[in-house]
């Protein structure tokens, strides 16, 4: 879930506006990044939002060729330095305290690099001006999401899941770099797993009126969320994409293994972990995962790297809990502060998955805790 779009287009031009930045001149400006690139004359159509700063335009070139242009002006807080403390990233803002990149075309154009040159399908780059937020992306076509395949019954949802599965067991094979290019990989830490799961304790009493929160709840509440994260900061690491799942996977069966799976939001990634992984992929607020789908991504992910089932639930179960709770909160604060029903549609369904990861003996302290402030979450139902 990245953070919430600055920008809107306006019902009387067709053209965007960004907060912060002059409309006209962001054309101009994206007049001059095509022509430089060769695409000048392209026929621009306007794609929707991604759940950022970004925007997309499919661009056609007058040879029939399209590329995709991502459209990533720096208007949000700054990344997280890698050797800012927490008092410092604490002073900077959601993106620094969640380790987030702030939509910052460098760290997209880095990370599709590092993933091509191991057999990825990440877009190739074009062209990129890291400056002003603009890249020119290899287009992988329409409606090749996962979700929406699924959807339409073209593609069967357990092969998509397999090979979703096959890839990140891949991606597992090797440590998660120190850096890539000039972006750094930094640890998903204690801090960002704090403020992520707070969102539950904060926003989920202001949505529901029935929630216990008081001084006795909130004190509890921080030592079973600290005890979630110790075990979570005790499993080992790998690298994180962290917003893997159906919305943001492409199929692409002409290609083949791994490649068959195209990657388009990657720029957040993180040293993380592989509960983490496997949670947002099967474990998806928008759409239910079918039991069939979600136990042969498991099985086939742990063929792919041999680790043990026992293991691996716990860590499934733990990293799937603070995930969920994150996902709760934010839910929650959406229609509250920003005025997004439609999210409110997403809830019963998370909140299920919130119920189904407590019931796991290593989150029995946070299941007691929510069983009694907020008990409406085992009643919950997609």
């Amino acid at each position: 879930m990245g953070a919430l779009p600055l920008w809107n287009r306006t019902a009387k031009t067709g053209k965007h506006a960004f907060m912060g930045f002059d409309s006209n001149a962001r054309d101009e400006l994206i007049d001059r990044f095509l022509s430089a690139a060769g695409w000048g004359d392209a026929a621009r159509a306007p794609l929707g939002q991604d759940a950022s700063t970004r925007r997309y335009i499919r661009v056609t070139h007058r040879t029939g060729d399209t590329a995709l242009l991502m459209d990533a002006p720096p208007v949000e807080d700054e990344p997280c330095p890698p050797d800012a403390d927490e008092a410092t990233r604490l002073s900077m803002g959601w993106n620094a305290t969640s380790r987030l990149a702030a939509s910052r075309v460098g760290a997209f154009v880095d990370l599709a690099d590092h993933l091509r040159e191991r057999g990825f399908s990440a877009p190739e780059i074009l062209a990129s001006d890291r400056d002003e937020g603009l890249a020119l992306i290899e287009d992988f076509g329409t409606r090749r999401e996962f979700a929406r395949l699924i959807e339409s019954g073209e593609e069967n949802e357990t092969e998509l899941y397999t090979a979703a599965a096959e890839a990140m067991a891949v991606l597992h094979s090797e440590p998660a770099p120190k850096r890539v290019g000039d972006w750094p990989i930094l640890d998903y830490d204690r801090l960002a797993l704090q403020v992520n799961a707070d969102l539950f304790f904060e926003w989920l009493p202001q949505l529901e009126s029935n929630m216990r929160a008081s001084d006795a709840d909130a004190a509890r509440w921080v030592m079973e969320r600290d005890a979630l994260i110790e075990q979570a900061l005790s499993f080992p690491r790998d690298f994180g994409l962290r917003d893997y799942h159906a919305e943001n996977l492409l199929w692409l069966p002409d290609r083949d293994g791994i490649a068959r799976v195209g990657l388009l939001d990657f720029q957040d990634a993180v040293n993380g972990w592989d509960g983490w992984e496997m949670a947002m992929l099967v474990q998806d607020a928008r759409r239910v995962v079918s039991g069939e789908a979600h136990e042969a991504a498991v099985r086939t992910y742990l063929e792919g790297t041999g680790k043990d089932r026992a293991g691996f639930d716990a860590r499934l179960a733990v990293l799937g809990t603070l995930n969920a709770l994150r996902i709760t909160g934010l839910f929650a604060r959406l229609p509250v502060r920003d005025g997004k029903q439609r999210y409110l549609s997403f809830m019963p369904r998370q909140q299920e998955l919130l119920a189904r990861n407590l019931q796991h003996p290593a989150c029995e302290g946070m299941a007691a805790f929510v069983r009694e402030t907020a008990p409406f979450i085992f009643e919950a139902r997609a």
